[in-house]
């Protein structure tokens, strides 16, 4: 659970970005954040994670808090598998390989990939990018998982596939905020911040 009370931020220049915000947002649930160009929501998901300090307010948040960042343009190894790329961080945790990979599949399914399992990056498409890197967002297990602009960069059709399988970040154990400036991605979330309310 992080609580925010009254957080703002504004720029060097004294410009306010947004203020005034206050919420409790809880493991298990997925929110959007939303508003207009330069409202902030990237400053937010900096905020959230510890990254950036409010200029006004204060952010509650459990200590050691584990934050696992999913970046608007999807990154990752050209020659990997799709399956590598969720295995690892189950690895890196020590779990066995078969335990690990059994695992990685299931993500994979949930995020409707299974069938690309044995692709590698550099064979995907923009939108099973994107779902992949979903996956491994939450493969990593993280308490705080933060999204930033996840179909900015796709066609409509591809943004819907992406939308689609946002019910899979729900989850027991890890928060989950996404910045958006698209409607559907606002709509498959279970709570919506707007900032355009906090200007």
């Amino acid at each position: 659970m992080i609580r925010l009370n009254g957080v703002g931020h504004a720029f060097l220049s004294g410009d306010r970005v947004f203020g005034g915000l206050s919420a409790t947002l809880h493991a298990g649930r997925v929110y959007a954040v939303t508003g207009p160009s330069g409202s902030g929501k990237s400053t937010l998901l900096g905020i959230l994670a510890g990254w950036i300090s409010p200029t006004e307010g204060t952010v509650t948040a459990p200590a050691g808090l584990r934050v696992s960042w999913v970046p608007q343009n999807p990154h990752g190894v050209a020659a990997r598998t799709a399956l590598d790329h969720v295995t690892l961080p189950f690895l890196a945790r020590g779990a066995r390989r078969a335990d690990a990979e059994k695992d990685a599949r299931a993500l994979l399914a949930a995020f409707g990939l299974v069938g690309r399992a044995a692709g590698t990056f550099a064979t995907l498409s923009g939108g099973e990018s994107q779902r992949l890197m979903l996956a491994r967002g939450i493969a990593h297990r993280p308490d705080l998982l933060l999204v930033d602009e996840p179909t900015a960069q796709l066609d409509r059709r591809t943004a819907d596939s992406v939308n689609a399988t946002l019910t899979a970040l729900r989850m027991p154990g890890i928060l989950v905020v996404i910045a958006t400036h698209d409607p559907a991605t606002r709509d498959a979330c279970t709570d919506h911040i707007d900032l355009a309310d906090h200007r």
